[in-house]
């Protein structure tokens, strides 16, 4: 799976909050629930035990994700057309609405942020254009025309 180097970062942090504080923390529970006595009818140790094997699938899978990822390299990307990592500035043609969106992996997607999934309808509209040329993208709303007005990196 393709990363930007800042989202490959997140992943990492991710994964050390995971091992350095998240796992002590559910030994900890355990060690607890274990003194209380009795194990077989202990809804304690079993509640820990269970967070425990989740917490261990989770920190396997981000490793994975991890060792396999690939950053994508921005110096050879082409600055001239929507690609992924462009941020593109689009107008509305119906009602001159400016909006910018950075399109991003699509595990790296945040709205709020104006991050869009390189997979959304809108950056799959956009994708390969340059700038001044309009595309009609099919939206939830319906057929909207879009203006793209600048791109940047």
């Amino acid at each position: 799976m393709y990363y930007t180097l800042e989202g490959l970062n997140k992943l990492k942090a991710e994964l050390e909050q995971l091992i350095s504080v998240e796992r002590p923390s559910i030994s900890q529970q355990i060690a607890e629930a274990r003194d209380k006595g009795d194990l077989s009818e202990n809804a304690e140790y079993d509640a820990a035990k269970n967070a425990q094997g989740m917490l261990e699938l989770k920190i396997s899978k981000l490793q994975e994700t991890i060792r396999n990822a690939k950053i994508i390299d921005e110096s050879k990307l082409d600055t001239t057309k929507v690609l992924i990592l462009s941020t593109v500035k689009i107008r509305n043609t119906k009602n001159n609405a400016t909006m910018t969106y950075s399109i991003v992996p699509e595990n790296e997607a945040d709205l709020k942020l104006g991050k869009i999934s390189v997979n959304s309808p809108i950056a799959k509209g956009l994708l390969g254009k340059s700038v001044g040329e309009s595309v009609e993208i099919q939206v939830p709303a319906g057929k909207m025309t879009f203006e793209i007005v600048d791109i940047v990196r």
